[in-house]
């Protein structure tokens, strides 16, 4: 499909083959303990227990809380020995969506996605967004977790040029555009009345039960 988005707005200072970037594991978890519980409830109120996952653009932890229960979660990532470590993967697929988009899965495979702390990385976002829709099942949620964290150098320009109100917009605009989703929604967990943390906040779209 052709990307209405400007080409530039996808540019990288290190615009080297992510493999080699992503080459080491690293073993970190980007963001702070609240946060990761946070991401993990709203995992746990979208998703229902038993469901076969993807976590897309995966590594050594997923943030799913165990409670889910669910029955597969394939974990599709660039470095195979995070992955290994990550010990809610019943699957590890070593991928790079910058380069294929499609994802090599088959149709309606997942009953929900999720990608953490990830979206600032995609370079071809919308071709990704409309692949998730064909391996969900119809009405299954796709959702996209993320804080104010990067590696800069491999993060995409008008992902390092919006401030975090227009991050979340982007991140609406790619299910929108990308023509798989419904009922798309935004939660804001950027606020913390107790103690300092990093925030988060998630966007979400659901697979429309009219496409092929």
């Amino acid at each position: 499909m052709a990307d209405p988005i400007k080409p530039a707005f996808f540019r990288r200072i290190d615009e080297s083959e992510d493999e080699e970037f992503y080459r080491w594991p690293r073993r970190v978890v980007h963001i702070d303990d609240p946060a990761i519980a946070t991401v993990g409830e709203i995992y746990a109120q979208r998703i229902a227990p038993g469901s076969a996952i993807l976590d897309l653009m995966s590594s050594w932890r997923s943030h799913l809380p165990a409670r889910l229960q669910p029955s597969r979660v394939a974990g599709l990532g660039l470095n195979e020995e995070e992955m290994r470590d990550n010990p809610a993967l019943t699957e590890v697929v070593v991928h790079n969506v910058n380069r294929e988009p499609r994802l090599p899965f088959a149709d309606r495979s997942f009953d929900a996605v999720v990608m953490t702390v990830s979206i600032q990385y995609l370079t071809r976002p919308l071709e990704v967004f409309a692949d998730v829709g064909r391996v969900l099942r119809p009405d299954g949620p796709f959702i996209v977790t993320f804080s104010n964290r990067m590696f800069p150098t491999k993060a995409v320009a008008l992902w390092q040029g919006a401030n975090n109100e227009q991050r979340v917009a982007i991140v609406r605009s790619y299910f929108a555009k990308s023509g798989a989703f419904e009922k798309i929604e935004t939660i804001d967990r950027s606020g913390h009345d107790d103690e300092p943390s990093d925030p988060v906040w998630a966007v979400l779209g659901y697979r429309g039960g009219g496409l092929a």
